[in-house]
């Protein structure tokens, strides 16, 4: 999980030693009970809480974390910087910057480890809840059937819902690697994917209407009755939901090769996230939830309940979405498109001025200054993270400079997604030069050009 600007940020290498080194569940002891991990006396079990194995994954990471945020803010307080830079401001800025990076990027191992350990335990639990929602649809048919007794149709519905949950499981299990059942709908980016989940929830309730009525012509005997089954399939009566169906499976496709150019046209910027979350379905990737897929969510989740609750009722067809409602979602599923098209953008620089410190004389920007680069979209959504912060670079002429990673307390104030402070080095020759940024996603802005003195 990386670690946010806002509450979490990084530790110093004295920090992150200690969770390094993770004596179980003493704390930071600087070694493991009864001798080494794994060794004689201290076999990792199914309770291990140390972090350097899978069982202890989270543990360590929260541990990790913990002291990345202590060690921040020891830095943002002044605190802990050796005499031999406490004397220079620009030498103890680059120290600590480098100590948090250090410490960034082993939050980020352990956020890795965890996030593989909870995919790999992932499929266990999603063919849980499919078999639990099995036993709730028994148990609904249980007591709808007090007094009017048990009926083909239940039977049907129960064999489907048991075709389907084991082809489910089966599949959970080949995927168990990859997230198990939610292996098809985690993108590219390691998210959950908003179209690919509704239209998989839209086909395997589809699947499971046809499972129905395959069920219940199979149990019938009398020729006009499998006539009139048959007849439930005719086009006249699920045309609303085929054509959802067909629009929504189809933006699914569509909105995986929008995204995909975008990104490579450099018009989108993507960062991946270490495990798939429930909330990516109404989110974008700085977690923030967005209209457009709210709304997608939603309306699609009403229109399927309606299905459902149809085909309940005349389970001898598929369920007939109203035309008005199926035009709903349709343009609910038009709107979530042209969200994916609006957004992101390209970073910008808009302007390079010289910083300027209280007492500071006005002059022009020579090879030793800071320089502020303001412009917008600097930190992509989901970038947050102190690891991420610390892969920006900004190219001045031919030097490449990282950007220093400046602590305050509860986040950074460098960098953020509109302001850059970097310095100009010294191997930079005279003259005019340009200066680009290239953000944690690889994504590069616009040269901007500069006149530096000596």
């Amino acid at each position: 999980m990386a670690v946010r600007e806002a509450g979490q940020g990084g530790a110093g290498a004295g920090g992150y030693a200690r969770a390094r080194a993770g004596a179980c569940a003493e704390g930071y002891a600087g070694g493991y009970p009864g001798g080494q991990p794994g060794g004689p006396g201290g076999a990792h079990e199914g309770g291990c809480a140390c972090g350097d194995c899978p069982h202890g994954a989270r543990e360590g990471h929260r541990r990790a974390v913990a002291a990345f945020l202590r060690r921040r803010d020891e830095f943002a307080a002044g605190q802990g910087l050796p005499a031999a830079v406490a004397h220079s401001a620009s030498a103890s800025r680059q120290w600590v910057s480098e100590e948090l990076a250090q410490s960034a990027e082993h939050v980020a191992e352990r956020g890795r480890a965890e996030g593989q350990a909870w995919r790999t335990g992932l499929w266990r639990r999603t063919a849980g809840v499919v078999w639990a929602a099995v036993v709730l649809l028994l148990l609904g048919q249980a007591l709808t059937a007090v007094g009017s007794g048990w009926t083909a149709a239940r039977t049907a519905g129960l064999a489907a819902a048991l075709v389907l949950a084991s082809s489910l499981t089966a599949a959970s299990w080949f995927h168990r690697a990859k997230g198990g059942v939610l292996a098809p709908v985690i993108g590219e980016d390691n998210r959950l994917s908003t179209s690919r989940t509704v239209a998989a929830a839209w086909v395997l309730f589809v699947a499971y209407s046809v499972l129905v009525l395959v069920g219940r012509l199979a149990a019938a005997s009398r020729h006009r009755e499998r006539d009139a089954l048959i007849s439930g399939l005719d086009l006249a009566r699920g045309a609303g939901i085929v054509t959802v169906l067909a629009v929504l499976c189809g933006i699914a496709v569509l909105v995986r090769r929008v995204v995909g150019l975008r990104v490579l046209g450099q018009r989108l910027q993507k960062v991946r996230a270490d495990r798939p979350r429930a909330a990516d379905l109404l989110t974008d990737d700085a977690g923030r939830g967005t209209f457009a897929d709210i709304q997608y969510v939603v309306i699609s989740g009403v229109a399927l309940v309606f299905a459902a609750v149809r085909l309940a009722r005349r389970p001898e067809q598929l369920p007939d979405l109203p035309w008005g409602l199926a035009v709903v979602v349709l343009v609910s599923a038009a709107t979530y498109l042209a969200g994916k098209y609006a957004e992101g953008g390209r970073p910008v620089i808009l302007s390079v001025v010289r910083a300027r410190e209280a007492g500071d004389l006005d002059g022009p920007i020579r090879t030793g200054d800071d320089i502020e680069i303001r412009g917008a979209g600097f930190v992509p959504p989901g970038a947050q993270g102190a690891d991420r912060l610390a892969r920006m670079v900004v190219r001045v002429g031919a030097v490449h400079v990282h950007v220093p990673l400046i602590p305050v307390p509860g986040g950074f104030r460098n960098p953020t997604d509109t302001l850059l402070t970097v310095p100009v080095p010294a191997d930079v020759e005279p003259g005019r030069v340009e200066v680009q940024v290239v953000t944690a996603a690889g994504v590069e802005t616009n040269r901007y050009a500069v006149d530096v003195t000596e």
